[in-house]
């Protein structure tokens, strides 16, 4: 299943269509538009078009290479206030955009609440950035049907995807995940639902890095 692209309408920017003119001839890479799946349950994206994206876990393997993470603060969606940056310096970080109207997210779900439980004792620690929900109501009910061991941002509007340095593996889809290495680096992310066997080899090489 894929990940969703929102388009101009959204806060979050769509890849354009590029046409590259190699020697050899031209190469047309076309994105196309449909609407996010609702997730069954909750509203809040039904009206908004998205961009299918597809791809792998992108990983910075040359860590001189790799960005600063920015500040990952907020509210949760249990009203508590949050400064992962702080709270987690040190251990490695798995921060995951999602919105409980989104199918794809639903799919992942379970695969990231497994990745939470088997890697907490390496030092990683979850963190969830919810997006495009008005209603917090349809995200804690999220978070309840899965079970979910770790918090999430609160963030309706998409404001702390901003912080992410453009063009250096920010969020781009809903979902995306990005992971923070343990000196507060952005090591990859990925822009599409994660499996279980992504998620643990991509945790199983940051966690191996010393």
């Amino acid at each position: 299943m894929s990940a969703c692209r929102a388009d101009r309408r959204t806060r979050f920017r769509p890849f354009r269509r590029r046409t590259a003119v190699p020697a050899v001839g031209a190469v047309l890479v076309a994105l196309t538009l449909s609407a996010c799946g609702s997730g069954g349950t909750s509203g809040g994206g039904g009206e908004t078009q998205f961009v299918q994206g597809t791809g792998g876990v992108d990983i910075v393997k040359d860590r001189d290479a790799r960005k600063d993470a920015p500040e990952l603060s907020g509210t949760t969606l249990q009203g508590e206030q949050l400064n992962a940056t702080e709270k987690f310096k040190g251990k490695i970080i798995v921060f995951n955009v999602w919105g409980s109207w989104c199918s794809p997210c639903r799919a992942e779900a379970k695969n990231l609440v497994k990745a939470a439980r088997d890697f907490k004792s390496k030092g990683v620690e979850f963190v969830g950035l919810n997006v495009r929900d008005p209603d917090k109501a349809n995200s804690v009910a999220f978070e309840k049907s899965f079970d979910v061991p770790y918090p999430s941002i609160h963030d309706s509007g998409g404001q702390l995807i901003l912080r992410f340095p453009k063009g250096n593996l920010n969020p781009q889809a809903i979902p995306s995940t990005v992971f923070i290495d343990r000196n507060g680096k952005i090591a990859g992310r990925a822009l599409k639902p994660l499996t279980e066997d992504e998620l643990t080899e991509t945790l199983d090489q940051l966690v191996a890095e010393k």
